[in-house]
């Protein structure tokens, strides 16, 4: 039979060689994914008492011959006859899939295709396509063969005894390299490793006992064997039941996933639903790092167990794109390649969904199980807090979730739900406004002088150390009435937390305009502004702090890359508190010697740059040799 193929067009094949698909290498996946389409459709047969008889070996096989350029795909499945070859094969875009499950739509077997333009994917590389195909039912086989034009020819083929269907590439000169075993087997090991049907390319070697040679000690000699590569797992995880994996069969199917990621996990979601849309998968939670991986590309999705992306967005929250994992849904709505997602109800419906069940899993582990000091979530909240302020910062009805079950962590490592801590606080924390302040450290080191004094008067301080904790601090400032957080750094300890009464002051009206002119004139007015504040006498002379106001909004526009560049810009200033009330600031005033009163001064001022970590190079420098020399 000669004929010509029912297309809309002159000549598809350019269109299909360069436009219709994104990637070359998808022909493989479309050309696998018919020959599993094919088997699934036998196994519905037989199990519908259809098909009698054995079904028999299933396994496709991929198969390279260098010599005559073909790389073949074969199967074992329902085959086609002549009238289906016409049908579904020279009738360009007439899915044999549509219409096989409009025909079993109560079949349990999982169908991947539903395009009906997968076939021509293997033009995308082959100068010549043939088909040789038995059907299941007592027909002839046919030989199809096609040299990538509108012209065909299809003949009987009385050699092809078996049924099923063999897909025939001649690889084109300028595609060699789909030739190559590596080639093959990367692409396989991609887009098929976790495909319901077996495949078996070329052969592997494995290390096995001996059945007949031993060494000198009794034991097996261990030799190599050859034996067929099977490069796929036909059951993964994610279809199986919760109920029958344990941790360990989580964490070997996670570095199954990714074989170059030698952490363990922390835990996982395992996601099971089929109603109102259908969704399987396993999302694990890596730890987070203090800065946020930009590597986003670790959720793995598939449509009926083949690989389609790991470009989630859209079907992931964008706050989800941190997790790692597999997501299997036949219901997201997939272009032609499969490759790029489409904007939809259903998308929508499952990217909530997921949020939800993220949501459900995180509260859920924040509930103390009797017997215990610590929760499933305060043991691992270190290694997620971060990935869980920026859910919040990003999704709102997540945000109204974990108001249940975030956690502040105090310096000294307890933690607190927002309401306990409220309630912990609120006594001592209300400034004269009733506004509860919350008073908090970014680092526990560098600003311990700060957080002791604090303590000293009896305040509690929380460590809130994320890169996004000045964003996040913005958003518990609107989402909880009358409260304010505050770096412990950012005053004075008595300023911290505003009440009605004052420290009587030392110094006179006029001696304190009198001092501000002398200690102005020995600091970078640039960098810091004096303060001169009547303060406890046992208090230090001179202290640093900086504008939570200022250094927040600086530190958000450092993080969020746009909208807020004036604050971002801002050099960083600082506030010189003085003392008035303590001895030494006294002395200052009193000091008739200019040289021995500018001494004092910047020792005084030098100290309390020390204090913060700010004295540095050569200031540091002259500080201990004028140190040395007083002593």
């Amino acid at each position: 039979m000669q004929g010509k193929l029912n297309v809309q067009t002159e000549n598809i094949f350019p269109v299909i060689k360069k436009f219709l698909y994104s990637d070359h290498e998808i022909f493989l996946r479309e050309l696998i994914s018919n020959a599993v389409d094919a088997t699934q459709k036998l196994k519905t047969l037989s199990t519908r008492g259809d098909l009698k008889g054995e079904l028999g070996d299933l396994t496709i096989d991929v198969k390279i011959d260098s010599k005559k350029k073909t790389l073949t795909v074969s199967d074992r499945g329902i085959g086609m006859t002549a009238e289906e070859v016409e049908k579904y094969i020279n009738q360009i875009a007439f899915s044999g899939v549509t219409d096989f499950m409009e025909k079993y739509k109560d079949s349990h077997e999982p169908l991947i295709g539903h395009f009906g333009l997968g076939f021509y994917s293997a033009f995308m590389v082959s100068d010549k396509v043939e088909i040789f195909t038995k059907s299941w039912k007592d027909e002839p086989a046919q030989h199809w063969n096609c040299e990538g034009n509108p012209e065909f020819s299809m003949e009987e083929d009385k050699k092809h005894t078996d049924r099923g269907t063999d897909i025939v590439l001649h690889i084109a000169d300028d595609c060699k390299e789909f030739l190559e075993e590596g080639t093959i087997l990367q692409l396989l090991k991609k887009y098929c490793r976790f495909m319901p049907v077996a495949i078996r390319f070329g052969e592997e070697s494995v290390w096995v006992d001996s059945e007949t040679d031993c060494d000198k000690d009794g034991k097996p000699k261990r030799v190599e064997k050859k034996q067929p590569r099977i490069i796929n797992d036909p059951e993964p995880a994610w279809k199986k039941s919760p109920s029958s994996l344990t941790d360990e069969d989580y964490k070997k199917f996670y570095h199954e996933l990714y074989p170059m990621n030698f952490e363990e996990p922390l835990f996982q979601i395992h996601l099971n639903v089929d109603y109102p849309f259908n969704l399987t998968g396993i999302l694990y939670f890596p730890k987070v790092r203090k800065t946020i991986d930009p590597n986003r590309n670790k959720i793995q999705l598939y449509c009926n167990q083949v690989f389609v992306t790991d470009q989630v967005e859209g079907v992931v929250p964008d706050y989800l794109m941190l997790l790692h994992g597999v997501l299997d849904s036949p219901d997201i709505p997939l272009n032609v390649s499969r490759s790029y997602l489409q904007s939809d109800g259903n998308v929508k419906k499952i990217s909530q969904h997921i949020s939800k069940k993220v949501a459900d899993k995180l509260e859920e582990m924040s509930k103390k199980k009797e017997g215990e000091e610590k929760s499933a979530l305060e043991d691992k909240w270190d290694d997620i807090k971060i990935f869980v302020q920026y859910g919040m910062l990003t999704d709102e009805k997540f945000c109204e979730r974990a108001m249940k079950f975030y956690l502040l962590k105090g310096v000294d490592g307890s933690y607190y739900t927002l309401d306990s801590y409220r309630e912990k606080i609120k006594a001592l924390q209300t400034d004269k406004d009733k506004t509860v302040c919350y008073l908090y450290a970014s680092n526990a080191e560098e600003e311990h002088a700060y957080i002791e004094k604090a303590k000293a008067k009896g305040y509690d301080v929380l460590l809130m150390d994320s890169p996004l904790e000045s964003h996040f601090i913005n958003l518990l400032e609107q989402k909880i009435e009358k409260t304010r957080f505050v770096r412990v750094d950012s005053d004075t300890v008595e300023k911290l937390i505003p009440h009605d009464d004052s420290i009587p002051e030392k110094l006179s009206k006029e001696e304190k305009e009198k001092l501000q002119p002398i200690i102005e004139g020995e600091i970078d007015k640039q960098r810091f502004t004096v303060q001169l504040e009547s303060l406890e006498e046992s208090d230090a002379p001179m202290q640093v702090t900086q504008s939570e106001f200022m250094r927040r909004y600086r530190e958000m526009a450092q993080t969020s890359g746009g909208g807020m560049g004036f604050y971002g810009e801002l050099p960083e200033s600082y506030n010189l508190v003085v003392n008035i009330n303590h001895p030494l600031i006294g002395r200052v005033l009193n000091e008739t010697d200019a040289e021995k009163q500018k001494v004092l001064v910047h020792q005084l001022t030098d100290l309390a740059l020390l204090a913060n970590g700010l004295l540095k190079g050569e200031a540091l420098s002259k500080f201990l040799k004028r140190s040395v020399e007083m002593i």
